[in-house]
């Protein structure tokens, strides 16, 4: 073979090199420290800032949580035994955890029934709060507030179940008339309900009690339970009225509209803390004369008000954002009104809306503790109370309000780690 054809390659690879593992200091924990705390000199010098404060006040309430007392019956015993050291008073928690919790006049026997209503309460939202979950799951949803009423106030299981029968009947009557119009299905649907209801009210009270237990009437409601009652029932009740709000403020119908704008204006201008005093003491005048409407049910139809008025707005929002071809896209397939509602526009408008419905609802949680103003002892009221009023306990303030934020800590927290997980197995647009 002559020099022109000879093989000037030494060597051709076949295969390729194995990876190789990235720098050390763009993989795992250095790369996460040099993007997100030491990226630039700006950010390295607040870092170190942050540490140094941070290690302040880890090594000064150190030695305030370590000495902590957890078995006296008072706060000068707890002194005592701390002998002028530095230590927190925890026998507070654990000599009072049933006030901070279920109040003062709760029957200590009953303490089971709320706390089987809050565990049941996790099995009712959880085919509502994951899609996964099992459907049929739905059916104990829709029980769960009448079975959560009758197990936390007793009496006969008979009230909450002819109420329970009363929606039943209304839901098919408007199912039945919603086909002719969406108005007169709901008139039919109340009419229903109403006329089912009515007539349980009005059975005869020589009629054997219904798995009757303990009646507890609601000024005995107190402590955490009383703010995750109310919290609850108002997010739950305030999430449908502020989405008709919101429909209404957008309808066509110059009554229904300025009704809905009237409404949400004037509960937006009005300070939470007002309208509680309204329903301590004006609310009741707008009920007949021998009516006895408890304190518990005057407040929740305030928060309820006052939630619903600020939801409106956030889902006005979201319908506002909507393109315009949603909606002639509905029209083109031939969809009423409540049909294209439900169908196409209030998902995505919902979907839009997940971050400001999750900011009501965690304010409104908070909120729940401005109820002590009017003497109603939540677990704020607890603890500005009988609690500290008490000469046992007098004096005890950072692990009475230490406890407090973090119980609602850790339901806020939770809240709103549960909405960031939603949007993201909502995000389905863009990826």
């Amino acid at each position: 073979m002559s020099d022109t054809h000879a093989q000037t390659v030494a060597f051709v690879r076949d295969t390729m090199l194995p990876e190789q593992p990235p720098p050390a200091s763009e993989a795992g924990v250095i790369k996460w420290m040099r993007e997100n705390l030491f990226k630039g000199w700006f950010n390295s010098i607040l870092t170190l800032l942050s540490l140094y404060f941070i290690f302040v006040i880890v090594t000064n309430a150190y030695p305030w949580f370590a000495n902590g007392i957890w078995n006296t019956s008072s706060l000068a015993e707890c002194r005592e035994m701390l002998g002028g050291m530095t230590g927190a008073c925890f026998s507070v928690l654990t000599e009072r955890w049933n006030q901070l919790l279920f109040g003062f006049t709760y029957p200590p026997e009953a303490y089971w029934r709320p706390t089987l209503a809050f565990v049941l309460l996790i099995v009712a939202i959880a085919p509502v709060l994951y899609p996964k979950a099992p459907r049929q799951m739905l059916v104990f949803t829709g029980i769960y507030p009448f079975l959560a009423y009758w197990l936390i106030w007793g009496g006969t299981l008979l009230i909450p179940l002819m109420v329970l029968v009363g929606l039943i009947a209304g839901y098919f009557a408007f199912k039945q008339f919603e086909r002719q119009s969406f108005a007169m299905g709901m008139v039919a649907g109340l009419v229903a309900a109403i006329v089912v209801i009515w007539a349980g009210g009005i059975i005869p009270a020589s009629m054997p009690d219904v798995l009757a237990i303990q009646a507890i009437p609601s000024r005995d409601l107190g402590g955490f339970m009383l703010n995750m009652i109310l919290g609850t029932v108002c997010v739950s009740l305030s999430l449908p009225l502020g989405i008709m709000l919101a429909l209404g403020r957008q309808s066509s119908m110059p009554v229904i509209k300025w009704i809905c704008v009237v409404f949400i204006e004037f509960i937006r201008g009005v300070p939470l803390i007002t309208l509680l005093f309204v329903a301590n003491v004006v609310l009741a005048y707008f009920f007949p004369p021998d009516a006895n409407i408890d304190l518990v049910l005057r407040v929740i139809i305030m928060i309820t008000m006052f939630s619903a008025a600020y939801i409106a707005e956030v889902i006005r929002g979201g319908l506002a954002a909507l393109p315009r071809g949603q909606y002639e896209a509905a029209d083109s397939l031939g969809l009423d009104y409540a049909q294209s509602m439900r169908l196409i526009i209030l998902p995505q408008a919902l979907k839009i809306s997940i971050p400001g419905i999750v900011n009501v609802a965690v304010g409104l949680f908070k909120d729940t503790t401005l109820v002590s103003v009017i003497s109603m002892f939540d677990l704020v009221g607890m603890i500005r109370g009988p609690i500290l009023a008490s000469t046992e306990w007098n004096g005890v303030y950072w692990e009475l309000w230490g406890f407090a934020v973090f119980v609602f800590f850790i339901v806020c927290f939770s809240i709103s780690k549960y909405s960031q997980w939603l949007e993201r197995q909502l995000a389905t647009d863009h990826r």
